[in-house]
């Protein structure tokens, strides 16, 4: 006979210094309760077959990311677990209006940046950091955006500490990947888990690309009774592709290269049947680089000559907007709380984790003398590539790493290692805690922020591990939000 989930529970493990978000350290916390008492109910054996379900409806599905090895990409399954993470509705209110707060004045600083650069002149942030990231766009200086809304589509990387407070741990700003795997979650969610969703009264996620798409039509110039959007995407060998094609078939707008799309007279058309259409809104899953080869990258053929013309003349409005990579520049972010009370005069709701400048000679030293309680991350890399997790590298690793963040501090910050909090996960057979993050997904448009109730929750599926990027071998979960 199978065991009950009941027996190995009692082997549920985690760290006396580390936040468990299902267990304190009596009993299960109040918000898991009810699906603690629905896993009692099943047998290890009934979960090993949801856990197959889930990974079949993934696999049919085509839900897919691609790992890049020796230049060649790998198409792979976006691991799911099963086990739903559960966040109150209390704590979520306080990442709503922490994240708005933060968005606020990050849209503040990219207007400002773009135009006045009165931050600079004031002395709030070096003019050295800002003329040093490669993600500022001097070419579009001087450019007004439609509703003064630069950073329309977000995701804001959050962790919670070992004090069961979240923190923000880096700003996503430039194309936000992620949200089709946290709606696909929990589409697979409702298959497995049916009556645990109704009976927890969840707070629904569904209306995300609705959300979207009611944005992306509101950029639109106002004389336009018809606008028409599109979804840019590199192409099929990109490896969020499956993302791209996902949102524009939710949104019932159509899927481009940039072959499809040429400038008249600055105005930009999209090749059909009938002959040249115009397109009015562009939500681009292409970096800035790429856009547009008579500006930019110059042998690039994903992009469309002449589009920033069309830009800058406020023909055609391109969401996110240029530049916005100098907000998310892992340097530029520990300024933010800086910008918080800059611009909007208030402390911040959400923290950032404390992070060292090596281009600050004190910092670097400070750093260097404690690099194993450390993590050191490229500030212009993502997906976990270009990091040095201190407490794993070896000796032999660390010094040819030291080297190059020495040769050029720039591109260097230092945190120490926060211990992510854990969550219980169906790990061969058994359910343990693994370290997790979260990803929620917020949308500026002329009505304000909106921050769809939950998120992508990613895992380290490796025990012990802080790495949660699924390029790097982590997954996923299903977020919920509920009441208590």
């Amino acid at each position: 006979m199978a065991a009950k989930t009941e027996h190995f529970l009692k082997d549920y493990t985690y760290k006396a210094n580390n936040w468990d978000e299902m267990y304190d350290s009596k009993a299960v916390r109040k918000q898991y309760s009810s699906v603690f008492a629905n896993l009692q109910q099943l047998d290890t054996d009934s979960l090993l077959s949801k856990h197959n379900i889930a990974s079949e409806l993934f696999m049919n599905q085509g839900i897919t990311f691609t790992v890049y090895d020796n230049d060649e990409g790998i198409e792979r399954i976006f691991p799911f677990d099963i086990i739903p993470r559960i966040i109150t509705g209390t704590e979520w209110q306080r990442i709503e209006q922490g994240i708005a707060q933060r968005l606020k004045a990050l849209n503040l600083f990219l207007k400002d940046i773009y135009n006045e650069q009165q931050i600079i002149q004031d002395q709030i942030i070096p003019a050295s950091l800002i003329a040093s990231c490669p993600h500022y766009k001097r070419e579009v200086f001087g450019i007004k955006v439609p509703y003064d809304i630069y950073v329309h589509i977000s995701g804001i990387d959050l962790i919670r500490g070992s004090d069961g407070q979240f923190y923000v741990l880096e700003d996503n700003l430039r194309t936000p990947s992620g949200v089709s795997y946290m709606l696909e979650n929990r589409e697979v969610t409702k298959r497995i888990f049916p009556d645990m969703l109704a009976s927890n009264n969840v707070r629904r996620i569904s209306h995300y690309p609705v959300l979207l798409h009611e944005i992306l039509l509101e950029l639109a110039s106002t004389q336009v009774s018809n606008p028409r959007v599109v979804l840019l995407t590199p192409g099929i060998y990109n490896s969020a592709y499956y993302e791209h094609s996902f949102l524009a078939r939710q949104m019932g707008i159509d899927l481009v290269e940039g072959r499809d799309l040429v400038v008249d007279n600055h105005k930009v058309y999209m090749k059909t049947t009938k002959g040249l259409e115009q397109v009015h809104v562009i939500y681009r899953r292409l970096d800035d680089e790429y856009l547009d080869p008579l500006i930019f990258m110059k042998n690039s053929v994903l992009g469309v000559p002449g589009l920033i013309g069309a830009y800058r003349k406020g023909n055609i409005a391109i969401v996110n907007a240029l530049g916005n990579g100098v907000a998310d520049d892992k340097a530029v972010y520990a300024y933010v709380p800086e910008m918080i009370k800059y611009y909007l005069n208030e402390d911040p709701i959400l923290q950032n984790v404390p992070t060292y400048q090596l281009s600050n000679p004190d910092a670097m030293h400070h750093v260097l003398k404690n690099y194993q309680n450390m993590v050191i991350k490229n500030t212009n890399q993502s997906g976990g590539y270009g990091m040095v997790m201190g407490n794993t590298i070896s000796e032999k690793e660390w010094l040819k790493a030291k080297v190059i963040i020495e040769n050029n501090p720039r591109n260097y910050i230092a945190q120490p290692i926060v211990q992510l909090s854990t969550v219980p996960c169906f790990i061969n057979g058994k359910i343990a805690p693994r370290h997790v993050d979260l990803r929620p997904y917020a949308l500026y448009g002329p009505r304000g922020i909106k921050l769809v109730p939950g998120g992508l929750t990613r895992v380290a599926l490796k025990e012990g591990s802080l790495v949660v990027n699924s390029s790097q071998g982590g997954g996923s979960k299903d977020t919920w939000i509920v009441d208590e």
